[in-house]
């Protein structure tokens, strides 16, 4: 756990720096200078780029970290890794690009509401998907290197930071909103770059191709694997993302913020995950490499029970407390409210299922992790279909948790019955217990004049009686081997 304690601990630290910033763009920045429509037009942006990058990609961001273990030599220059991480993505950038063109009334005609506010980026999307592909790689390769902590700060503190600006020079008619719009997609050009001169700066930008590379592990099984992978980061991609594609398509640019802004706040669950993840994903392809499953069960028992202490008092914590956090936007917003508390549910049982995804993907039974997902996509997409239509916003977010709830179950059995690895034992339900009692406490706490004020006094509460308990109960040898180190470095 050493390895990744340390590089968990930096990018939990980065990526609570990048909350904190994102709370601020979210919140009190861009819903107070951008009109909802605007917000979700730039989430379109976004989410059709991510998807338009993955296809393109075909896989070989996940396929680069599983198999870089057999290419790991960087006196021979990784065998010629990065060129071949960078080029066959390139190449089906290329196809994709085609196919985006020609699809553009097709995908226009789905938003015919808000088409004149769309219409004038439909081609920077493809540009802003360039820089999505290219950052995925690098972000990739700096995973299978074990530096990830520069990337996370790049995503996390340095892209929120510019959106920051480049709103503000909006809202002081610096900018116009094209200029906005066109500041917003540099920002991610500027992130690629940075991550290109970090490699450099590694050493480790061996740029020129080998013939080796395509001999250290046979290419037919790359190539199945990457065909595998793409379409199990695709259907990821369609459960993250179709949600705020079919609001915007199926209500409005408007809503799409809205919900945008509802789905950002729910995020603060899966900082944790995602940054423990960064690091857990080549450190488990080594233990496969190794064949150490008795490991690997510690690691997912470890890293399950961190997340749910994390997660629960989290969830808990923006919960309670969403009448402050609305409070700070303009009214319009509030309507994500429900949104916000079905997200927090459904992000909370993928903390508390571990890191079953990962250990399937790494593992020799891959493909079946391909079942689940598209399986899982095409029930996602069905589901919006069926609950926007019926229920609006909370609909989209309905269809997530079902979603999210219903992979991890799937993921978390077959694991189980494949290997012999699940990650719970009887400090689960004790944790669970322990947050629940906590959130209780911290309910009953009357409301006063202040909202601010009533916030800060159940954050107290909860925190205080949520610590305390887990420390009486050592439901958590983790935290309470953490709360024995603080003492002693205070000396009480």
């Amino acid at each position: 756990m050493g390895i990744v304690q340390r590089q968990g601990l930096r990018n939990t630290i980065i990526a609570y720096i990048g909350l904190g910033l994102g709370f601020v763009n979210t919140v009190l920045v861009l819903p107070n200078l951008l009109a909802a429509d605007q917000i979700g037009l730039t989430r379109v942006l976004v989410s059709v780029a991510t998807i338009y990058a993955q296809l393109a990609a075909f896989g070989f961001a996940s396929t680069g970290i599983r198999f870089f273990p057999y290419f790991r030599d960087k006196a021979a220059g990784h065998q010629g890794f990065l060129p071949l991480l960078l080029g066959v993505p390139l190449l089906g950038f290329a196809v994709m690009t085609v196919a985006y063109v020609l699809a553009r009334p097709v995908l226009l005609a789905q938003y015919e509401r808000d088409a004149a506010l769309l219409n004038p980026y439909y081609f920077w999307g493809a540009i802003l998907a360039l820089f999505v592909l290219f950052y995925s790689l690098q972000d990739a390769y700096l995973k299978a290197l074990y530096q990830t902590a520069f990337s996370s700060f790049v995503q996390d503190i340095l892209l929120r930071i510019l959106t920051v600006i480049a709103a503000l020079l909006f809202a002081l008619g610096y900018l116009s909103f094209h200029g906005f719009v066109l500041a917003f997609i540099g920002s991610y050009g500027l992130a690629t770059l940075l991550l290109t001169l970090y490699v450099v700066r590694l050493g480790e930008w061996h740029w020129r191709p080998r013939r080796a590379a395509l001999t250290v592990v046979p290419a037919r099984e790359v190539l199945s694997f990457s065909g595998f992978v793409i379409l199990s980061s695709l259907s990821g991609s369609i459960i993250g993302s179709i949600d705020s594609l079919m609001v915007g398509s199926g209500i409005s640019l408007a809503a799409t913020g809205i919900y945008t802004t509802a789905f950002f706040i729910s995020t603060a669950l899966t900082i944790p995950a995602r940054s423990l993840n960064k690091i857990a994903f080549p450190l488990l392809a080594e233990y496969w490499k190794a064949q150490e499953l008795p490991r690997m069960a510690d690691f997912y028992r470890r890293t399950t029970r961190l997340n749910t202490v994390v997660g629960c008092w989290l969830a808990l914590g923006i919960g309670l407390n969403l009448d402050f956090i609305y409070s700070l936007m303009r009214p319009e917003f509030a309507a994500g409210t429900t949104v916000v508390l079905l997200l927090l549910a459904g992000r909370l049982f993928d903390n508390i299922t571990g890191v079953n995804g990962l250990i399937l993907v790494t593992s020799p039974r891959y493909r079946f992790d391909l079942v689940f997902n598209v399986s899982l996509a095409a029930a996602t997409v069905l589901l919006n279909l069926l609950l926007i239509p019926l229920y609006g916003l909370t609909g989209a977010a309905l269809a997530t948790l079902l979603a999210m709830t219903s992979i991890n179950v799937a993921r978390t059995w077959f694991v189980w019955r494949a290997y012999g690895l699940q990650p719970f034992d009887f400090r689960i339900p004790l944790v669970l217990g322990v947050a629940v009692a906590a959130g209780a406490a911290a309910w009953l706490v009357p409301a006063v004049h202040s909202l601010f004020t009533t916030m800060l006094v159940r954050a107290i509460v909860l925190t205080g009686v949520y610590g305390g308990l887990l420390l009486l109960t050592r439901a958590v040898p983790e935290v309470s081997n953490l709360w024995q180190q603080v003492r002693q470095r205070l000396r009480f």
